[in-house]
Parts: structure tokens; sequence; C-alpha cells
């Protein structure tokens, strides 16, 4: 059986390859024509040393401690040309995806469906051409904006391995994006680039905490469909925080995931102090203390950088160190930027 390998570049392009059973990644990776970094190929030098971000693998014992040391294969370090994957991996390449000779992908897709939802968001959904893309949940591609130049980035809403894509776009007035979607039609054509992004989910099955500002919703609807899927039984929390009453969207979708992850929970957060939203303010005043005292909480937060940085304070002002703390920060009119 094959294994999934993503190689996360450190330009942010992820490349996804397929490695066959007893198969080196190093080999896997010039299969399928990805120069990965390399000089001996025989576990000596330490070139191709990266960085195992997920999954299960073999090392085997045939390299030098010079090339690898004991207590970098504790911390998730690995020589490619000796690395055996046993599950699903994912790689983080200490190198440019040009550097490797390979680079963005490109695909084509074709508008299914354009759903408003009042004046706050848009739902894209799109068919592709050929086979489903291949990206980790909770990454993003760049849509370029018909007749415009210009390209706008959104998460996937939808899971790997979907044949229909989906995404989730702020409605900006005069934007270059909301203007093009309140023209386009089903059967308009558009091209992707990608996938791209550090923010995806990571393997684990201690509490997760998901905080979702708008928009920002997308990734952590990839993220809980991928769950559901898989039967994860990991204790989940979501908070989604809106300016107003009319932001938030697709909660039925949330309540339907509730019904297949059963240690799923979530709350809505509305900012705008005129709501009758039963919660206010912002996120951070609706985080459950009992999670993150429990420790070993895995935090995910997608949002504006206000939100970001908001979060990030809270957190050093309590004193909290989650197990691990991912985060993404977006503004409506410009590529996302990731950090973790």
């Amino acid at each position: 059986m094959c294994h999934t390998i993503a190689l996360n570049f450190e330009d942010g392009i992820t490349r996804i390859i397929d490695c066959k059973p007893g198969e080196k990644v190093l080999d896997a990776a010039f299969r399928n024509r990805i120069n990965l970094p390399m000089d001996c190929s025989d576990g000596v030098c330490g070139t191709c040393k990266c960085r195992a971000e997920s999954g299960a693998y073999d090392l085997g014992d045939d390299y030098i401690d010079d090339a690898l040391t004991g207590d970098e294969a504790a911390q998730g370090l690995v020589l490619t040309c000796q690395m055996v994957p046993s599950s699903d991996c994912v790689l983080s390449v200490p190198v440019t995806a040009q550097a490797c000779k390979t680079g963005q992908q490109v695909f084509a897709a074709t508008v299914a469906r354009i759903q408003p939802h009042h004046d706050a968001a848009i739902v894209l959904e799109l068919d592709i051409d050929e086979a489903a893309p291949a990206f980790l949940p909770g990454q993003y591609v760049n849509i370029a904006v018909p007749g415009s130049g210009a390209h706008r980035s959104y998460s996937f809403s939808n899971a790997p391995g979907d044949r229909r894509l989906g995404f989730l776009i702020r409605t900006i007035p005069g934007g270059v994006m909301s203007g093009w979607l309140a023209r386009a039609r089903p059967g308009d054509r558009l091209e992707l680039t990608g996938p791209m992004g550090s923010f995806y989910l990571r393997g684990g099955d201690g509490p997760l905490l998901c905080l979702a500002g708008g928009t920002g919703l997308a990734p952590f609807l990839s993220m809980l469909e991928t769950l559901a899927r898989a039967g994860s039984r990991r204790q989940i929390h979501l908070i989604y925080g809106v300016t107003r009453d009319l932001d938030l969207v697709l909660v039925d979708q949330i309540v339907a995931l509730t019904k297949r992850l059963p240690n799923l929970t979530f709350a809505t957060v509305v900012a705008d102090p005129a709501s009758d939203h039963p919660r206010k303010g912002w996120v951070t005043g609706h985080m459950p203390d009992e999670m993150l005292a429990a420790g070993g909480v895995d935090i995910y937060l997608c949002g504006p950088p206000p939100m970001v940085d908001a979060v990030r304070g809270y957190l050093d002002d309590q004193r909290i160190e989650p197990a691990s703390f991912y985060y993404e920060k977006f503004t409506p009119n410009a590529p996302l930027k990731a950090s973790a």
C-alpha cells in the first residue's frame, strides 16, 4: 500500500507525492521529479536532513551518528535517504521548492455554485477537471481573478480528496474577487495555484481548541470533516467569532459535524455590543478554562491580524503554554500569511 508524503518547503509551497511500500522518501521524491537535497544518499553526509511533522516511519540503522544524532532523531529529524514510511507523513524541507527543481502546481476548475450569505460572505464551489488536488486540511490556494491580473488566497473548506472544492469568501464592497463573483455564473473557468501554507492539521489525540474569526472558519471545516471521516475521538472545541450577527454563516455545517464527531462542541461569539447574541465580545473571553488548565491542548487559530494578536497576547498574559500553537493571519485583499 502506497503512503502519501507531503513535502512542505520553506517558501510555503507544498508538494504531495506517493511513496511505494519499502521505498525511501528520497527515492520517491526523485521518482516524482523532485530533487530533495542530497549528496551521498548513504546516510553519511546528513545533507538530506528534514523534519518529520507527523507520521510513522523507519530509519533503519545504516546511517552514522555524524549524519543524524540520537537527539536529532528523537526530535523528529530524519534522513530522507534512509526514511521508509509506514504511514502517511508530513515533512518540513529546509529549502525552497525552486531549489528542489519543483514549483507550484497550477490546475483549472469550473464554477459549480455561488451562494451569497447576506452581505457577509460567499460560498464558492468549483469542480476540477482532473484528479482531486492533494492538500493538507487547513491549506490554501491562490485563485486568479479573471480579467484583473490579480489573485486572491483562500483556504479549502472541503476535505482532501473531494472532486468538488469549497471556499468561504468574505464579501468586500469594491473588492476584486467580490466584484467578479457578482458577475460570475456556473460554467465559468478559474485557474488555481497551490496548495500552500504551513497552517494545517497535525496528527495527535490530545484535546484540540479551534479559534475561527469570520471567514477563517473555512480551514476548520476542512479539518473537522477530515477528522470526522477518520472517526476521530479527540476532544474538540471550536469558537467561531464574528463582528455582526449576519456574519455567522455555515453554522448548520458545524452542527452537522457535531453529529459525526461525538466529542466536538462549539460556541459562536459576536463582537457587536448591540447584538442579542448570548455570547458577546472577543473569543478570548470565551475560551474554556477547564480545557486550557488541563494542559496538553493543541490550539489552532485563523482570523484577521487583530484577533490573532489578541489571542497571542492573552495566552502570554495568562501564562498558558499549549502543547502546540498554530495560527494564520489573513487580510481581505492580501495573500494568507501563516506562522506556527
